[in-house]
């Protein structure tokens, strides 16, 4: 390994809405007896989710999987309706972690249909983001992910709107988008971006390293549409090399010079640091920043009855005061930090 120097991308790993999924399914896991289910992949990251499996959590594909009466999560890309429903009805305590960039699409998605617009949807075929969103509004919604596709599309006779995955590149997105609008120039679109903050500033970061190194490597699976994004933006950007991996096991021992690093919005920070220490830089990791990022979302909400009904709990059984005693700060808490608490006994 010749490696001089890292380039290190930020921002990089997760975004809000994966920090808040994490830490709601571990409250699960700490909170009810073995097993939770979970539908879909809690976040696209084989990492979390084999952490999460070992820990007697069970991934499903179908609410029927689950017997009556268990704990259910709802994953953070969103679910269907007749999702949420279904679990609902069949579970003890569940618990919906959608994102909610995602809802906002859901919500959009829900009153253009009501006002009798078509909805033209930018999204990945079989994405568990794109099934939830379409599932909305069926009969009002067509997805297209092609230029072909949006030339395919009828000439609707009601008002259109476009909306879109939110884990879309910036540049996948708007090359659709300018065809969109080319062919229904009336198109209603949203006042803000359906795109999500998070993965704009990952490529943003990522761009602003590309062109300057020898190798780029992007940690995150290879079903996360936002991690994907990334290497597509590297090897468009002309990168000589470009590593997609799920941890530094995966590297080549042959990199050399100058190398990018960054993670997908799914990837635990641990991965990263697995990473550098693999290259062993002899000049030393660069952190670039291109923005800071202090979103937060807050825990679902019966999550937070949940945290609340465990401190009063606790401070009654220590004999404290419960109106002095501070409670837990859900925002202090990193979910890198909670993942790595999974795998104490």
């Amino acid at each position: 390994m010749a490696v001089n120097k890292v380039l290190l991308a930020s921002p990089r790993g997760f975004c809000a809405g994966v920090e808040m999924a994490i830490k709601a399914l571990a409250w699960m896991v700490r909170s009810f007896d073995e097993p939770v289910y979970c539908y879909h992949e809690i976040v696209h990251n084989k990492i979390v989710v084999d952490r999460f499996t070992a820990q007697g959590v069970i991934f499903v594909d179908s609410i029927e999987e689950v017997p009556i009466g268990s704990p259910i999560m709802l994953s953070a890309h969103g679910s269907a309706p007749e999702i949420v429903a279904a679990a609902r009805s069949r579970g003890s305590y569940v618990v919906d972690a959608v994102c909610p960039l995602v809802t906002k699409v859901h919500h959009e998605v829900k009153t253009r249909a009501a006002k009798g617009y078509h909805i033209v949807y930018i999204g990945h075929e079989g994405h568990e983001e794109a099934v939830g969103t379409m599932a909305v509004a069926p009969a009002s919604i067509s997805r297209v992910e092609s230029l072909e596709e949006v030339e395919a599309l009828p000439q609707f006779d009601s008002n259109v709107a476009m909306l879109a995955q939110t884990t879309l590149s910036h540049r996948e997105w708007n090359e659709i988008a300018v065809h969109v609008r080319e062919r229904f120039p009336d198109v209603w679109t949203p006042g803000k971006s359906d795109l999500c903050f998070a993965t704009t500033n990952r490529q943003t970061a990522l761009i602003s390293i590309a062109s300057t190194v020898d190798a780029f490597v992007i940690i995150g699976s290879s079903n996360s549409s936002n991690t994907r994004a990334l290497e597509r933006l590297a090897i468009e950007a002309g990168c000589k090399q470009v590593f997609r991996i799920n941890s530094f096991e995966e590297l080549p021992k042959d990199l050399y010079g100058t190398v990018g690093v960054t993670a997908g919005a799914s990837a635990p920070e641990e991965l990263v640091q697995g990473v550098l220490e693999f290259l062993a830089p002899s000049e030393g990791v660069e952190e670039i920043f291109v923005t800071e990022e202090d979103e937060y979302f807050p825990p679902p909400r019966n999550i937070r009855d949940l945290q609340m009904a465990v401190d009063t709990a606790i401070t009654v059984m220590a004999g404290a005061p419960l109106l002095t005693t501070a409670s837990m700060d859900d925002r202090a808490l990193a979910a890198s930090a909670v993942l790595e608490t999974l795998l104490l006994p």
